[in-house]
């Protein structure tokens, strides 16, 4: 008689950016350290970096990135730790009515705490003998998904075992994706009243970023285009713009800010914002997005300006996860699924 077949056990790991444990300079200082000083990050070279880093940045960028901290944390600490957290927890339930709870999932954050290391053991110690992992950035680029695959990579290097491993590098074009996001409009548009003209605002790259290779900047636009179609939008009442930008070189364009102050000489001043790089707010979208820019339009001259909330930890983010993993599975294990 042929010996049983030993059941496989998965174990995804959603990963988010990451954020300071605390809204202070020392707690921002710790998390800008570890974040700039990844080489995908920033791409210029260490010894030079090293010196403009430690000698200027963390000594002038940390308070006034804590100031920034403070105008958006909440009660349960930061948005987006509470909102990944809470994102997770409930896609862990919708994965586990999908494959009778044999799969687990974990959060964890590139950069700070929940660690990706930490996380990767505990899933270790539960038995996990097949891993996901799941970037939570819909369009791909070196500076995110990229980084994310080092830092496991890095873990699993020191394991005996080296499971089997599965990578989701991106989902910018995936049906339930642009339907998530396009009923979150549609639904902001319901309770508050439909703006004029849609901005889709994206994380800037530096510009050489599309010679080297990367992806980012056509998935943004296609992720904009079907997300508009979705919404039966015309041309003229949406743009793709890139915010946050960083540094003195040229970055991806056209910039959000640049937009913001012309859209007003163009009659336009009553805009909406959504953010579908994001899958949760934080201070990116709450503080830049959300406080900083508003101002810059307004003072350009515009009358209304509203930020869409992204996903976050609604129940349509977590199904649209829980399908895009359990596909993944799926297609690694059939009779799982069968």
């Amino acid at each position: 008689m042929a010996a049983a077949k030993k059941s496989r056990r998965w174990g995804v790991l959603l990963v988010n950016l990451g954020t300071p444990e605390a809204p202070t300079t020392s707690a921002v200082r710790r998390y800008l350290r570890e974040f700039l000083w990844d080489r995908r990050v920033v791409e210029i070279p260490r010894p030079l970096w090293w010196v403009v880093l430690h000698g200027v940045i963390l000594w002038t960028r940390p308070s006034k990135s804590a100031q920034a901290y403070r105008s958006i944390w909440a009660d349960q600490g930061s948005p987006l730790l509470a909102f990944s957290t809470n994102l997770a927890r409930a896609v862990r339930s919708e994965v586990a009515a999908r494959t009778g709870g044999e799969t687990i999932v974990e959060i964890a954050m590139r950069y700070g705490k929940p660690a990706i290391r930490e996380k990767l053991d505990e899933l270790k110690s539960a038995g996990v003998d097949r891993l996901l992992i799941v970037p939570l950035y819909p369009q791909y680029s070196s500076p995110s998904t990229g980084t994310v695959f080092d830092a496991v990579a890095s873990v699993l290097r020191d394991w005996r075992y080296v499971p089997e491993i599965g990578f989701v590098n991106e989902y910018h074009d995936h049906p339930g994706y642009i339907r998530a996001v396009a009923s979150r409009i549609d639904a902001f548009w319901r309770d508050n009243g439909k703006a004029g003209f849609l901005l889709f605002s994206f994380h800037g790259l530096p510009e050489r970023s599309r010679a080297l290779g990367d992806p980012y900047y056509d998935q943004c636009h296609t992720t904009a285009e079907l997300i508009a179609d979705a919404l039966n939008l015309p041309k003229d009442a949406w743009q793709l713009v890139f915010q946050s930008r960083f540094g003195p070189g040229r970055w991806l364009q056209p910039y959000c800010i640049d937009v913001l102050n012309a859209l007003p000489r163009r009659g336009i001043r009553d805009v909406d914002v959504v953010c579908p790089g994001f899958a949760v707010d934080c201070l990116e979208t709450l503080e830049e997005i959300g406080m900083v820019n508003k101002e810059v339009f307004k003072k350009a001259g515009g009358a209304r300006y509203r930020l869409v909330p992204a996903l976050n930890d609604s129940p349509e983010h977590a199904r649209f996860l829980a399908d895009l993993i359990t596909e993944h599975l799926r297609s690694e294990n059939v009779s799982q699924f069968a």
